[in-house]
């Protein structure tokens, strides 16, 4: 996953979204115990912390603050998460072969940090939409690809976008029950040891 991919989802989260920047958003988004605008908020600040990790290299910058306040108003919140979409992006197109950037959840390359960044936006923009009283549907590509590259011990076997939900715990799979905890795999993919998370056993 590339610039292109972080592009492409924040395009969709606008597309979602941004009809509906007179509604309030200070409703719950989702059942997060965040609102609509704190969601938003969030990812914008996710992206840009994203965008100085890769940038730093595998050494965590703990000095640095990114806030975006989530008292704006919607549209500037919306347009600030494409800003910072479009600065991760030319990060991630920037980046020399075999760039890595530090997480928690790994030391991530440049197709973990899109991937995660995609995560982000798709997942929250969600959140965000039904807060909102929307259903949103993401690019079906770009959900599997999220889907395989962040989680490659997830379901193939049906749709990407259900399966993405369940992944980061959002809802039931089938017969899998919503998960209460998950995480991950956003170092290079050829890293992964090809077993699930223990959790998933329980």
């Amino acid at each position: 996953m590339d610039g292109d991919d972080v592009r492409v989802a924040a395009a969709s989260s606008r597309a979602a979204l941004e009809p509906m920047t007179g509604r309030d958003w200070t409703a719950a988004a989702g059942d997060l115990q965040l609102s609509v605008a704190e969601v938003v908020a969030h990812v914008g600040e996710t992206l840009l912390r994203y965008a100085t990790d890769l940038a730093a290299g595998p050494a965590a910058v703990p000095t640095m603050e990114l806030r975006v306040r989530p008292s704006a108003p919607p549209a500037a919140l919306l347009a600030t998460v494409v800003t910072a979409a479009d600065v991760l992006a030319a990060v991630l197109d920037a980046a020399p072969p075999g760039a890595r950037g530090f997480h928690p959840a790994g030391t991530a390359d440049t197709s973990g940090f899109a991937a995660m960044a995609c995560d982000e936006l798709l997942v929250h923009t969600d959140d965000a939409a039904r807060g909102l009283g929307l259903v949103f549907e993401p690019d079906v590509r770009l959900a599997g690809h999220t889907l395989r590259r962040l989680f490659p011990w997830a379901p193939t076997d049906g749709r990407s976008w259900p399966a993405l939900r369940w992944a980061n715990g959002r809802a039931p799979l089938g017969e899998r029950p919503r998960l209460s905890e998950w995480y991950w795999h956003c170092a290079p993919i050829e890293e992964w040891d090809g077993t699930a998370p223990g959790f998933l056993g329980r």
